[in-house]
């Protein structure tokens, strides 16, 4: 079993920035890619942002110019930088490890709450 947990998370006010990490309980290898997703209550769960192996990333509209995905090999780590936050960004952010077929391992979440 793997587990990924997520930290970085809190209340903040609008404007501000947080920046989340996620870490395995063990060291993975031949990961495809690398996301953060958010899910705010009454809504669809969102793809946030998505780093590759190659080192590719793509945004959601709605972050895209705030937010930065990034990972660092060497640390086995994957990072959200979240800048200028709205309080539309207040959500559940769940990060996620894919190594293709079973390898799919989730977060349980870290609350992100941003207040006007």
């Amino acid at each position: 079993q793997v587990q990924l947990v997520e930290s970085g998370g809190g209340l903040v006010q609008a404007g501000e920035s947080l920046r989340l990490s996620c870490v395995p309980s063990r060291r993975l290898f031949s990961i495809n890619a690398m996301s953060w997703y958010r899910q705010a209550p009454g809504k669809q769960r969102e793809l946030v942002a998505t780093i590759t192996s190659g080192g590719m990333t793509d945004y959601a509209d709605s972050v895209r110019g705030r937010f930065t995905i990034s990972r660092d090999n060497a640390k086995n780590t994957m990072y959200l930088q979240m800048n200028s936050l709205k309080p539309e960004d207040t959500a559940v952010y769940r990060c996620r490890y894919y190594g293709g077929g079973s390898r799919d391992y989730w977060g349980q979440g870290t609350q992100v709450t941003v207040s006007s």
